[in-house]
């Protein structure tokens, strides 16, 4: 857990059917066993199909947590997909000084993301699919990025990640799902 004792708020961006609502689940409960006390996680969607944009929110706080409605203003934005920077929104209202972190190929600086955000790039997809995290060919990030966010930002552990995976998963999926994470959190680059 971070020194903070105050709400750490985080807006997921994705698309449909690459795991962002999951993606959200698994960080509430690394968080937990990372030392949270106050953790939530909320999916939001509606009549989208899979390669839609959709947003999930989740947040971490040292005490128990009453707000339930989705971030808009985000301490931590994770986008799954680049192509969202653009179309999805997933710059906007960003607090000062919030961190990005983007599942990308790209540099931070050819993201183009403006104010004064820290922008945090791995290939989360390379990383699944160096581990074998594929579901009709296609690697889904969705337990990856957990690496990505742990080394970028502290606010949980990899051992507390690696729990939640393996609390989600069985057998070879968690194992594929642990070392996609671990590959994300050494490919992660501009963390603190």
């Amino acid at each position: 857990m971070t020194d903070s004792t105050s709400m750490v708020e985080i807006r997921w961006h994705g698309r449909g059917g690459q795991g962002a609502v999951t993606s959200a689940k698994l960080l509430a409960e690394a968080a937990f066993l990372s030392g949270w006390k106050g953790v939530t996680s909320a999916p939001s969607f509606g009549a989208e199909r899979r390669g839609a944009p959709i947003t999930a929110s989740t947040r971490l706080d040292s005490e128990p947590i009453r707000i339930y409605s989705q971030v808009t203003s985000p301490d931590i934005a994770i986008v799954l997909d680049d192509s969202l920077l653009e179309v999805g929104g997933a710059a906007t209202g960003l607090k000062p000084g919030a961190t990005v972190i983007v599942n990308t190929t790209r540099s931070a600086a050819e993201l183009g993301v403006a104010g004064d955000a820290r922008v945090v790039t791995a290939d989360v997809t390379g990383a699944a699919q160096a581990a074998g995290v594929l579901v009709g060919g296609n690697a889904i990030v969705s337990a990856a990025i957990l690496g990505s966010i742990a080394k970028a930002t502290g606010v949980v552990t990899m051992e507390s990640v690696e729990s939640a995976i393996t609390h989600m998963f069985n057998g070879s999926a968690a194992a594929k799902n642990v070392e996609a994470a671990r590959i994300a959190y050494e490919c992660t680059e501009g963390a603190r």
